[in-house]
């Protein structure tokens, strides 16, 4: 059973540089605005042998017009729920607050292993300004300094001294990223699918802005689901805080399997949305194109295959990906692009053998031989699939420098249309051998 600690506070304390500690990676946004943090995030952490899941949660606030203010106290009293151990950190520098009382107040009702985590102490003169935080309630005061990483090692000794001690998780899971543009309904797939509001949801573009992982288990299903912020084209990236979500969707998508990619029906496919399939292709991932919000297209049974048709010819080259037609809103095929995606991955970790690829592959290149180049005759004599996380193939021959790219694509076809790889991109490398 995992052990799971939230970090929970009001705005700007320090939650996320106490996360980022606790995992030992720059995972969470750091930013001086407050309320950055709007979802729950989650990280690895591990301190004496006892591993243990960390949630940084959104700032817990009230009495603002924010449109998340209201959203923000729903993922802290849910990040509560799923905690065995809570961090409520409040800062030093600032004092008591009304709002670290009203936090205080819903941590004592919870009845879980609360620990008061005094942050921003970064010297010994301020070891002393945390008495008035004994009016909370809540016991002893953990003293530390986030940034500096002061006080954490006495801190995280009290946050496992409950735990068991186990080895970490080991698993091969598929790690499917779901990616596009803001507002096109990937926070609403993630929701659906998990049945509990994992994210949140608004109508503004922008609402994700760090990514979210989650194992997905149901349905004879079970990998990771990764969330990522929308990405946007870069003229539109204003804030500090979007570059950060930008880069952490790329980080993401480098670090899947299999990408889904959603575009908006009534959108059609943009030019953004090519950009984000082609860092997919580059990245060498799996891919399932989603067309949501199906439901608000008129006329769908004849334009479907059209629109199908249209979304391949902007894609080209490479364009052997499946699409389908979905509507989140109306529950419409969700199930159909999570087994898809699944086939991407098994198709995307297949291994050919070498004498079945040279079976089938030699007897289409003598079929149809490599044109000759300034009167050189081009003899292509062994192929085999090298090691890796995704399909690369090296032809072997006499004069590589002399494959031209229509041939390229030609072997690149009859591999396709000889083994299912249906989704993911494949590399091809030629490679001199002499007679």
């Amino acid at each position: 059973m995992a052990n799971i600690v939230a970090i929970v506070g009001r705005p700007n304390v320090g939650k996320s540089t106490l996360f980022n500690r606790l995992v030992q990676e720059r995972k969470a946004i750091v930013d001086e605005m407050a309320g950055v943090t709007r979802d729950r995030h989650y990280g690895k952490s591990e301190w004496t042998g006892h591993f243990f899941t960390v949630i940084d949660t959104g700032g817990y606030v009230r009495g603002s017009d924010d449109v998340f203010e209201d959203e923000i106290r729903k993922q802290v009293m849910l990040a509560v729920d799923e905690a065995d151990v809570i961090l409520f950190v409040v800062d030093v520098t600032t004092g008591l607050t009304d709002l670290d009382e009203e936090v205080a107040r819903m941590l004592r009702k919870s009845k879980k292993k609360v620990l008061l985590v005094a942050n921003k102490v970064d010297h010994a003169g301020r070891g002393f300004e945390n008495a008035e935080f004994y009016k909370l309630g809540l016991g002893e005061i953990f003293n530390i300094s986030a940034i500096s990483g002061s006080g954490t090692g006495e801190l995280l000794d009290e946050v496992v001294s409950d735990f068991p001690q186990e080895e970490p998780e080991q698993d091969d899971l598929p790690k499917i990223a779901i990616v596009g543009q803001p507002n096109v309904g990937k926070s609403s797939l993630l929701n659906t699918l998990l049945g509990m509001e994992r994210t949140i949801v608004t109508p503004m573009a922008g609402t994700t802005r760090d990514t979210i992982h989650t194992r997905y288990k149901g349905f004879g299903f079970d990998f990771y689901l990764i969330d990522t912020a929308g990405l946007r084209r870069k003229g539109k990236v204003k804030e500090d805080i979007e570059f950060y979500s930008v880069m952490r969707t790329i980080r993401a998508i480098e670090d899947s399997d299999v990408c889904i990619l959603m575009i908006d029906a009534t959108q059609g496919l943009s030019a953004q949305d090519i950009n984000i399939y082609g860092l997919a292709e580059r990245n060498k991932k799996g891919i399932v194109l989603l067309v949501n919000k199906w439901d608000l297209i008129e006329g769908k049974e004849k334009s479907m295959k059209l629109i199908e048709e249209e979304i391949r010819e902007k894609l080209a080259p490479f364009n052997d990906v499946p699409i389908i037609f979905t509507s989140v809103l109306k529950k419409q095929r969700i199930h159909k692009a999570l087994e898809t995606a699944l086939e991407v991955y098994q198709n995307r970790k297949q291994r050919i053998s070498t004498s079945t690829l040279n079976k089938v592959m030699l007897a289409v290149i003598e079929h149809y031989p490599p044109p000759s180049t300034k009167g050189k005759s081009i003899k292509i004599k062994y192929i085999t699939q090298l090691p890796g996380g995704n399909p690369h193939f090296a032809f072997f021959c006499n004069l590589p420098q002399y494959i031209r790219d229509p041939y390229r694509r030609y072997l690149e076809n009859q591999l396709r249309s000889h083994f299912n790889f249906t989704g993911v991109p494949i590399s091809l490398h030629f490679r001199a051998k002499s007679d």
